[in-house]
């Protein structure tokens, strides 16, 4: 399996290298774009330099390469995550700018009708801000905000990340164990 794998500007930059780690212990073949804004926010939010989190990818490209081989349909992907997703890179997509190889490999996975999936960063949401979602979820794209579900009994921050990784790799079908699946009604809830 091979993923293009973006990690825009947005706070939270953590989704993207936690997606990084387990697609490695998965054995995915990963094509890495890390906008400059994000090399920032890795740096600000994490303890990760931006080398180890390249260092976590099968292969790694300047956003400023339009000449990478991810930027051409005849290169064969399974598709493209975005974690996180800025709303300018959601905007650049949803609007065909192809402006840098991350909107252009977007844009690409969009024309090719591969599976692409976007974790959006940002809150309160716009009206512009959803009515761009709303675009890209009419074209096909996977909106899957970061949204932390409680009925597994998250105990860090990890376990929070964890839950929204699992969710993102179930659209590529890429078995994992990464948080407690929903088997049953929990004993408050029978009858």
């Amino acid at each position: 399996m091979k993923i293009v794998v973006g990690i825009s500007g947005a706070t939270g930059s953590i989704y993207g290298i936690r997606l990084l780690e387990a697609l490695k212990e998965c054995g995915v073949e990963t094509h890495l774009i890390i906008s400059s804004w994000a090399e920032k926010t890795i740096k600000i939010e994490t303890s990760y330099t931006v080398d180890s989190v390249k260092s976590l990818a099968t292969h790694v490209y300047s956003s400023n390469n339009q000449a990478a081989i991810i930027s051409s349909g005849s290169f064969r992907t399974d598709g493209m995550i975005i974690a996180p997703c800025s709303m300018k890179s959601l905007a650049s997509i949803s609007y065909g700018l192809a402006d840098n190889l991350l909107s252009r490999a977007a844009d690409v996975i969009i024309k090719e009708k591969r599976k692409l999936v976007l974790v959006p960063r940002e809150a309160p949401l716009s009206e512009i801000h959803l009515e761009n979602m709303l675009r890209l979820a009419r074209m096909g794209c996977t909106i899957l905000p970061p949204m932390p579900a409680f009925y597994n009994n998250p105990k860090t921050i990890r376990d929070i990340v964890d839950h929204t990784i699992a969710r993102v790799m179930d659209q590529f079908s890429i078995e994992n164990n990464l948080t407690n699946r929903w088997l049953q009604k929990p004993k408050s809830l029978k009858n």
